[in-house]
């Protein structure tokens, strides 16, 4: 890298927050990937060696009818350079993959919270089923929070292209673009998850690792370069300071 790139690479992470502590809740529908994105997100946690505790909160039906309320599954992680003893009240942070998931884990979210949703699934359809009478996202119900609504949906699609899946398929990678930005703003590394990717399709199914791979790349991407709104930046957590034994 040039010192042109390395003073631009340094200005960056000057600009990352310290923080001691953060919660955050992925949210999405039972097929969207949520327990295996908050599964990596753990991870890769614990390897920056940060001390954490995890909630898994799985749907209340197992088939529940796709965009409905009772299909929404959640995952939250409070992670920290202290000593952490639950998984976290109030989120401080939200990402919601869709609006069930939305309506569903909103009023948990804390006063000022950021909340990233998939604005590309919040079509007429999925906000009735979801229980809304108008857009969420248009009706300023929302203001009390940071929203910050991302075209995830088209973004993963565009991404998943270099690999040989259908629609469908390209958009079961979304949880792992979203998981790419949540790794950008909390100075995550990459490849354990891309690691465990190529493990678990490399084989059998090279095609779904490459575009969950792109995707994943991608929404680190995303962060690292879109203009992104002030108060959604990269943070830094130290590492916990653990007791031996």
């Amino acid at each position: 890298m040039s010192s042109d790139g390395n003073a631009a690479l340094k200005m960056v992470e000057n600009r990352r927050e310290e923080l001691d502590s953060v919660v955050v809740r992925f949210a999405g529908d039972s097929g969207d990937g949520i327990q295996l994105t908050g599964g990596r997100f753990a991870e890769t946690t614990a390897i920056s060696g940060q001390d954490l505790e995890t909630f898994p909160d799985f749907p209340a039906e197992i088939r529940a009818p796709i965009g409905t309320t009772y299909g929404v599954s959640a995952f939250q992680i409070n992670f920290g350079s202290g000593v952490i003893m639950t998984a976290g009240d109030a989120p401080d942070v939200l990402v919601a993959l869709n609006p069930a998931a939305l309506i569903v884990n909103i009023e948990e979210i804390k006063a000022g919270g950021l909340v990233i949703v998939d604005a590309g699934s919040f079509s007429a359809k999925n906000i009735q089923k979801a229980g809304y009478e108008s857009n969420p996202l248009e009706d300023d119900s929302l203001e009390k929070y940071r929203v910050f609504p991302i075209d995830i949906s088209r973004l993963t699609l565009e991404a998943v292209s270099v690999a040989d899946v259908n629609k469908r398929d390209g958009l079961r990678c979304k949880n792992m673009w979203t998981l790419g930005l949540i790794s950008w703003m909390y100075d995550r590394a990459l490849e354990p998850s891309i690691e465990h990717l190529d493990n678990k399709f490399g084989k059998k199914l090279p095609e779904v690792a490459k575009a969950n791979i792109a995707a994943l790349k991608a929404g680190h991407a995303f962060g690292e370069t879109a203009e992104m709104p002030g108060d959604v930046r990269g943070f830094t957590i130290k590492p916990a300071d653990f007791v031996p034994g």
